[in-house]
């Protein structure tokens, strides 16, 4: 079950947090992961663990905010493996400040990473994936994105709009045997909810009827799940993974 041999996979902000458990989980299905952040340093302390379990594992440095790097990220994928199977946009920053405060490079930056940085990969992909009649385009949105927040207008607009886009995106490349899907967490345990004070969290667990944080390899558990063969026919959804805080 949801095995993953033979394809290639583009995981971007994979150095850290969810992106580093998309790509181990990926990998340990047997995909072929190629990581992508910004920094090489941690990047490669990924690939090295992937390879000591037994997977294998590529580095790529990409900065989701520079088109070009998006573009060559993707063209590399192919100039070394020859194929790109699966697309997982994961890469994110937030720049949070409530709505009267907030600057525009604050908005521009977000929007340029979270949602612009997504499409120019999912539009560098597409073509190698059309050509192959097999693709996995999988988004990761985000609860906020879904019901808003105080305070991320800029984060959550690119992850409502990363949610729209992966619909659009579901329907034009349907036809060519190409999935668009998007996976929404909650709240998660990761490097950055880690500093939050223990009664922050207990107010947060209030919220949720599961009774807890999700980890990364929940949400890494979602990913492997749509991108393979078992979920050839799910298409244009979104999947929550937030135990239960919001029910759509």
């Amino acid at each position: 079950m949801f095995r993953l041999d033979g394809k290639i996979a583009l995981v971007t902000g994979a150095s850290q947090g969810i992106g580093e458990a998309i790509a181990k989980q990926l990998a340990a299905q047997g995909a072929t992961v190629v990581c992508a952040a910004r920094t090489l340093n941690k990047l490669q302390e990924v690939a090295d663990a992937i390879t000591a379990a037994g997977g294998k594992a590529d580095v790529i440095a990409a900065d989701l905010s520079d088109t070009a790097s998006v573009k060559a990220a993707v063209a590399t994928t192919m100039e070394r493996h020859g194929a790109i199977h699966i697309l997982v946009n994961n890469a994110g920053i937030t720049r949070d400040k409530l709505l009267i405060q907030m600057k525009e490079e604050d908005w521009d930056a977000v929007i340029d990473t979270n949602l612009k940085g997504a499409w120019t990969a999912i539009q560098a992909a597409t073509k190698p994936m059309m050509k192959q009649r097999w693709g996995r385009i999988i988004n990761i949105a985000s609860v906020v994105g879904q019901m808003g927040n105080p305070g991320q207008a800029n984060y959550v607009a690119a992850k409502a709009g990363l949610i729209g886009l992966t619909k659009s995106v579901a329907r034009e490349l349907a036809s060519r045997n190409v999935t668009a899907n998007a996976v929404t967490p909650g709240y998660i345990e990761t490097a950055m909810t880690a500093g939050l004070s223990e009664d922050v969290k207990t107010e947060f667990t209030k919220q949720i009827p599961l009774g807890r944080l999700g980890t990364a390899d929940d949400i890494a558990a979602a990913v492997v799940f749509l991108a393979s063969d078992e979920a050839s026919y799910i298409t244009g959804q979104v999947l929550s993974v937030n135990g239960g805080m919001l029910m759509v």
